[in-house]
């Protein structure tokens, strides 16, 4: 079945003094589908975003070590960068170090504890270093979702880089019915780009939380995604 429309409004462009109403508005307000909360350390890049407490994940430096900690915090789907999953570290906090794991392994680890997992690739790294993962045999090792940033991970703001649609649509052809997500520079006057490339799932921050009527920019974003054709019953 072809993927849904989804949008995923980034709380890293909201209002920390109201965190927790302007999430509730979002969704129950606004219509959004997804809450889409960006993960820094400070190491992969250098922000520092939000903790567990606060989330559910986008990146980390060490994204098998804080998996477990942020299902239980309430995460849904967490998503890891492919670059930082390189040989990272499989210990949880207070284990001792060593232990390394791989993309594959934790795609299945996520799986395991109750999430479905995403994989996030940066605008330098090319899509084919995800087929290994996207023709897993096993289920379990195969993503729900992938990420193409269409802006350096960091920071919020950032300018759209269109040039990164051929993945998207490199991605869109060989898998028809994955979730395909956009993130960064995503807006009213960029949507229609990503939308015909084939994302589904549309990840916006200032777009959205800087807009007058925030509604409104949510209904824009669903509307020319389903109008592109990829989606749940326009195929």
């Amino acid at each position: 079945m072809p993927p849904p429309t989804i949008i995923a409004p980034s709380i890293l462009s909201a209002d920390f003094a109201a965190l927790g109403p302007e999430c509730a508005r979002t969704i129950k307000e606004y219509n959004a589908d997804w809450l889409h909360v960006d993960i820094m350390d400070g190491h992969f890049v250098p922000n520092i975003t939000f903790g567990a407490p606060v989330s559910q994940p986008s990146a980390s430096t060490e994204p098998h070590r804080w998996a477990k900690t942020f299902r239980d915090a309430g995460c849904d789907l967490y998503c890891f960068h492919w670059e930082a999953a390189q040989g990272s570290a499989a210990d949880e906090p207070g284990e001792e170090t060593g232990k390394k794991t791989s993309p594959k392994e934790l795609v299945r680890y996520v799986h395991e504890l109750g999430m479905q997992c995403g994989v996030a690739i940066k605008p330098k790294t090319k899509a084919d270093v995800l087929w290994d993962l996207l023709d897993a045999q096993d289920e379990k090792e195969r993503p729900d979702m992938v990420l193409v940033m269409t802006v350096e991970p960091g920071f919020g703001g950032q300018k759209f880089m269109a040039d990164m649609m051929p993945k998207v649509q490199e991605i869109r052809k060989r898998y028809p019915d994955l979730n395909i997500e956009v993130d960064g520079g995503l807006s009213t006057s960029t949507i229609g780009t990503a939308a015909e490339a084939g994302a589904n799932v549309i990840v916006a921050g200032s777009a959205v939380f800087g807009a007058k009527d925030p509604k409104e920019v949510v209904s824009v974003l669903r509307e020319t995604v389903e109008k592109a054709g990829f989606v749940q019953g326009r195929l």
